[in-house]
């Protein structure tokens, strides 16, 4: 079990983990309908082609796992753990489409949803949910989290293909 504030009630963390998939919609929205499309951002930035269904595919899958880690987090009791672990991915990924559009001094699919919800959630989240798990644990789902990001990375830079 790693909640060391058992006068929280679980009703939060519950809330705040179906936060990420539901605004992970609003950020693919983003991604795939702001402007040029990220597929096309991708291709003209970093010379990736990923394709729009390949693009949709690999989001609904991202949807998919996220969903069922928070899923199976509430049924082996590590629901806090993987709120630190979403909100670190979901943060690493906020700054990255931020900073990527300001070292450009363009607009890049996602940003606005990350400037606005997805940084401020992240750091939310990470914050009012540390004193819940051990300093150890708390460390541990900020390395998962920025592992799954290079994860992300390294397969977004191949055109979502995984072989």
């Amino acid at each position: 079990m790693d909640l060391k504030n058992r006068d929280r009630p679980l009703g939060v963390v519950d809330l705040c983990s179906w936060l990420f998939p539901l605004t992970y919609l609003i950020h693919i929205a983003e991604e795939y309908w702001g402007g040029e499309g990220y597929p096309a951002y991708i291709l003209r930035v970093r010379g990736v082609h990923l394709s729009p269904t390949r693009f949709v595919l690999a989001q609904t899958l991202g949807t998919v796992l996220m969903s069922i880690g928070i899923i199976l987090a509430r049924r082996f009791n590590f629901s806090y753990l993987m709120v630190i672990i979403m909100a670190s991915m979901v943060l690493v990924n906020g700054l990255t489409h931020t900073m990527t559009s300001l070292s450009n001094g363009v607009y890049g699919p996602g940003v606005v949803s990350s400037a606005f919800i997805w940084i401020p959630l992240s750091i939310f989240c990470l914050v009012y949910f540390k004193k819940d798990v051990n300093r150890k644990r708390y460390l541990f789902g900020v390395a998962i989290g920025l592992g799954v990001n290079v994860l992300v990375f390294i397969i977004t830079m191949r055109g979502a293909r995984l072989v």
